[in-house]
């Protein structure tokens, strides 16, 4: 069904990502070690992550990294990786031989400190008995204090383990270019080739397409779909949080409110500095020379070029916005009010 905003891990219910599917399906056929799949907030990274997994049919361990704190330790990095080995039955008779590895029932219990400690570079090797996808979704949130420690493992999987495909998402995607440093000499995975695969938000057309198939298998009729694709700009997240209470008897004006609030509070862990340059860049400043004046204005006092610049570039990398523009109509609206 279209319009569910929870994850679709069927291809009949993901809409219009047939040439990316095809392509993630091919490449981790090939055996090729390292594919990233990127795209802004809510463009259906996950969805296509699980459709892909569930038509290979393979083995597959899938982290859900979005649970990591900014400061995260061993304990917390082992504990999602645990819950991940838990639910890949196919490897228990692998994961049972592996020293600091107990198969209690339905639950892997990892070992991440004393004699018995299983590092991560030791588990990939055991894991390389069988075919895997190690998929990790949202992986610049590996940035931190064992973010060497984990390059350290995925570099020597590339290298030793032949039956290891990583597949990691990425909503941030300057960030998560930043944690894998591959053009960073001093990364232990500088210079490894991988493979990108983007997704790009739908045209207007496949939007309106979108929502008139998802309006259609509810029984509802397709008065609002212009207004709801204007508003949400082609990204596929948008449109299914708006067009499903759309259809729940909500205008399009709350819908928006919603979507504006939600927007606000994921803005809310920004620093003071980058939230005055979103709100410059949502009154239409284009140019540095424009953002920088603008802020000076707000804060009443003149401001580092290299303070402002390293706002700039966070926010680029964090894919909220490029060149002076928002990357998603929603956060440029949300903006005005932070």
């Amino acid at each position: 069904m279209i319009l569910d905003e929870r994850p679709k891990n069927r291809r009949e219910d993901l809409f219009d990502r047939e040439k990316e599917l095809e392509l993630l399906l091919n490449t981790i056929r090939e055996g090729k070690p390292l594919i990233l799949l990127t795209g802004i907030r809510r463009i259906g990274k996950t969805s296509v992550l699980q459709v892909t997994l569930n038509e290979w049919g393979g083995v597959s361990v899938v982290m859900d990294c979005r649970k990591l704190k900014e400061n995260y330790g061993r304990k917390d990095l082992y504990s999602i990786l645990s819950d991940a080995l838990s639910k890949a039955e196919k490897l228990r008779d692998v994961l049972a031989k592996v020293r600091g590895i107990s198969v209690v029932g339905n639950y892997v219990e990892l070992k991440w400190g004393g004699e018995r400690y299983v590092s991560l570079a030791d588990l990939f090797d055991h894991l390389n008995e069988r075919k895997v996808v190690v998929a990790i979704d949202e992986a610049q949130k590996l940035r931190g204090p064992l973010s060497s420690e984990v390059k350290d493992a995925i570099a020597h999987a590339y290298d030793y383990d032949r039956n290891i495909t990583f597949l990691l998402t990425g909503s941030e995607v300057g960030l998560l270019r930043d944690f894998l440093g591959v053009d960073d000499e001093g990364s232990p995975l500088f210079g490894r080739h991988y493979v990108e695969i983007e997704l790009s938000r739908f045209t207007r057309e496949k939007s309106g397409e979108m929502l008139r198939k998802g309006f259609s298998e509810v029984g509802a009729k397709e008065e609002g779909v212009e207004e709801l694709v204007e508003a949400f700009d082609g990204i596929p997240g948008w449109l299914i949080f708006a067009g499903l209470r759309y259809v729940q008897g909500k205008s399009i004006d709350e819908v928006k409110d919603l979507a504006l609030r939600l927007a606000l509070n994921e803005m809310k862990g920004l620093t003071k500095r980058e939230k005055e340059v979103l709100k410059c860049i949502g009154k239409g400043r284009k140019g540095w020379k424009s953002v920088k004046e603008c802020v000076e204005e707000m804060e009443k006092s003149t401001v580092s070029t290299s303070v402002l610049d390293r706002a700039l570039r966070n926010l680029e990398k964090m894919s909220l916005m490029s060149d002076y523009s928002f990357l998603d109509p929603i956060y440029g609206e949300a903006s005005k009010m932070l």
